[in-house]
């Protein structure tokens, strides 16, 4: 049986061109999964959940039960709800006792304490990469907190350290405001136009 070249020699040229692309593609996935700014990405989200997990079990288990014990509580804040509408199996001598106990029964009830005690992570969260962000801009010069001021012309916010406004582009140290130089001003510089008769 005879051999067909011209099909063999395209074989091979569309498998090499095969393997170039899959090579193409794959050296630019690991280019681009350990350049400098994946890395410090990835490394920065790893560690703000491990920091939000950290702040999460500060608020619930150190700062909320004596909070609890503080305030005329007699629960901790997560357990503390209102029943809007019972169940069908309330008994009659008081209602429920924990917030699993309502809504096992079927009870419509709002939990304001978990809500607050979300919220009370939150800030607490907050406040502490608040404090982080100050603390890593004291001992570095690339700012992360950014002060602003708002224009004295356009009233938008910019930098505090802007000369000119970047909406409006008055400048920022009050030139504007001071009067300009004319003929009967003491100052006035004449023009070369103005001399020429």
């Amino acid at each position: 049986m005879p051999r067909l070249t011209d099909d063999t020699d395209e074989d091979h040229a569309l498998l090499d061109e095969g393997r170039r692309r899959a090579s193409r593609i794959l050296h630019g996935f690991v280019d681009f999964a350990f350049q400098g700014n994946v890395l410090e990405i990835a490394f920065g989200l790893i560690l703000a959940s491990m920091f939000t997990a950290l702040v999460t079990s500060f608020v619930s288990d150190i700062l909320l039960p004596p909070l609890s014990v503080l305030l005329p509580i007699h629960k901790n804040l997560e357990e503390k709800f209102a029943v809007l509408k019972p169940g069908p199996h309330q008994s009659a001598d008081g209602g429920y006792n924990t917030l699993q106990q309502a809504q096992d029964d079927g009870a419509v009830v709002m939990a304001y304490g978990f809500f607050l005690s979300r919220l009370l992570n939150f800030m607490g969260v907050g406040f502490s990469l608040y404090v982080l962000a100050a603390v890593y801009q004291y001992f570095s010069r690339d700012p992360i907190i950014k002060r602003t001021v708002k224009c004295k012309y356009c009233r938008k916010i910019i930098s505090e350290k802007a000369l000119r406004c970047v909406n409006c582009s008055s400048w920022q140290d009050g030139r504007e405001d001071q009067p300009q130089a004319t003929s009967l001003h003491p100052h006035y510089v004449p023009n070369i136009a103005e001399t020429t008769p």
